[in-house]
């Protein structure tokens, strides 16, 4: 049985045991997260979320993504700035879909 959940403005398709990582959420390791925004469960889709039904996960972490560069640059004129940005994700183990 999968579902398919929104949070932090993406979709991700999740089945029981999956560790994922999501955008950051709010709460300490261990702590238990509801989600409530089921797009599809199973064979059946909402219109827009289905009636009803969550998502329970575990927080594993809070932890930074993968470091993004960001290059810009403009020719002839010696203009070169080099930034990096490491975003905040939360890393969840799916416990039970209901």
């Amino acid at each position: 049985m999968y579902a398919v959940i929104k949070t932090g403005g993406k979709q991700y398709k999740v089945a029981s045991g999956d560790v994922i990582k999501v955008e950051k959420l709010a709460g300490d390791e261990g702590s238990e997260v509801i989600f409530n925004e089921v797009l599809a469960l199973g064979d059946n889709v909402g219109k827009p979320l289905v009636a009803g039904a969550s998502v329970k996960a575990t927080i594993l972490k809070q932890a930074k993504a993968d470091k993004v560069i960001v290059f810009k640059k403009k020719r002839r004129q010696n203009y070169r700035r080099k930034n990096g940005h490491r975003q905040n994700i939360t890393i969840v183990k799916i416990a039970e879909i209901a």
